[in-house]
């Protein structure tokens, strides 16, 4: 037991240090490794090398009878797959058993997304007189302005907002920078609230900060904090969707596509590293496929 911890905390270790992962995915990945772990001990199993197809196959049922997706199950075989591949390489392991496990091929769902009718009355539901109204007016802006990712978005700071060229500093996955810009309404939203309702929200904690976005104590605000935010606008919107910070980030890339930009630039506006990533978002609304029918077939219309 002592050297698979002790094989762990060496790829926990690559992770950080070669491949540069966030915090999160060594954290996702940390958890894998100790669900496989305490596999191992209900099956009476002490070495990583006693893992074979046969011993894969028995794990993958467990999973299974926790009604976990396929998708799901996907990813746990993924991560203990990387794994498996760095001890191969460290010659901890002879091979890599997960190499010759394979899953069906999973279809993938269209991203959830809102229509234009939808968000319009999201905008209308802050109170803009107030601190939390006005910061949560520039959270809702940001998020759809930029199709950032949440966890991007709590990180920002306030030398990331460059409101001359509109435009923000993202930090990704990985580390990874790039350089998105926004429009009107997310500027006005955003001097709004850092002119008037940051600085009353910074003077309740009593200490500088650069985070952007800060909650009613006036620290930095976290995903979960956003994700309450946006549950609370669409109730007051009176909207009856689920919503999550994802999905003003499909809803962003939906419109983008939908109204002609091409792939690329969206990949690079996402910060996808691969255009794979993008292609999920090539489906089109009903109601512009309809368009799109009606003004090109020659006999859609009578006239």
């Amino acid at each position: 037991m002592e050297d698979r911890q002790k094989s762990k905390q060496l790829f926990m270790e690559y992770l950080q240090i070669e491949k540069n992962a966030s915090p999160l995915t060594v954290e996702q990945y940390s958890d894998e490794i100790e669900n496989l772990f305490e596999f191992m001990n209900r099956e009476g199993l002490d070495d990583i090398k006693e893992i074979d197809d046969s011993v894969i196959r028995i794990y993958l049922s467990g999973l299974y009878d926790q009604n976990l997706s396929r998708r799901s199950v996907s990813k746990r075989l993924s991560c203990l797959r990387s794994f498996y591949r760095f001890l191969e390489r460290e010659n901890i392991v002879k091979n890599n058993p997960f190499l010759r496990i394979h899953l069906p091929k999973q279809t993938h769902p269209i991203p959830q997304f809102f229509y234009e009718e939808e968000l319009k009355k999201l905008f209308t539901v802050n109170d803009l007189a107030t601190s939390l109204g006005q910061r949560n007016q520039a959270i809702l802006e940001i998020l759809y302005a930029t199709g950032m990712r949440v966890s991007e978005c709590v990180g920002l700071k306030l030398s990331d907002i460059d409101l001359s060229l509109t435009t923000v500093l993202v930090r990704g996955k990985g580390r990874k920078e790039r350089y998105v810009p926004f429009g009107d309404f997310a500027k006005d939203a955003l001097i709004r609230y850092l002119e008037d309702g940051r600085k009353v929200l910074q003077k309740k904690s009593g200490q500088e900060t650069e985070i952007v976005f800060l909650n009613a104590r006036g620290n930095g605000i976290t995903a979960r904090g956003v994700r309450n935010i946006l549950n609370k606008m669409v109730d007051e919107a009176a909207l009856t969707v689920n919503i999550h910070p994802h999905k003003l980030r499909h809803t962003f890339a939906t419109h983008l596509i939908n109204e002609g930009a091409d792939l690329r630039s969206v990949q690079e506006l996402l910060g996808h590293e691969h255009l794979a990533s993008t292609q999920i978002y090539t489906h089109v609304t009903k109601d512009r496929l309809r368009n799109v029918y009606m003004s090109s077939h020659p006999r859609a219309n009578k006239e």
